[in-house]
């Protein structure tokens, strides 16, 4: 357990740091999850919409930092492909 004040404060952060980070991920998780299913139920229009909150998802994790920009580009790319 951190002893001094700043020591305390840090650790506060990284916990809500932690929690913040992993609530985004899950967003991210579960909006693939949702894509992914329009795609194999063959819902073609309503997955190009979906599509789109699917990158502004994965565009706000990579402006926070909590994941890297290059594997964005990379998600989003898969995921057009399998729209086509």
């Amino acid at each position: 357990m951190p002893i001094t004040k700043s020591a305390k404060n840090a650790l506060r952060q990284s916990i809500r740091r932690r929690e913040h980070n992993l609530n985004g991920k899950k967003n991210l998780t579960e909006a693939l999850k949702g894509y992914k299913k329009l795609v194999a139920a063959g819902k073609k229009d309503e997955a190009a919409k979906y599509l789109a909150q699917v990158y502004k998802t994965a565009d706000k994790l990579v402006k926070t930092g909590v994941i890297h920009k290059n594997r964005a580009n990379r998600l989003k790319s898969r995921l057009s492909k399998k729209l086509k």
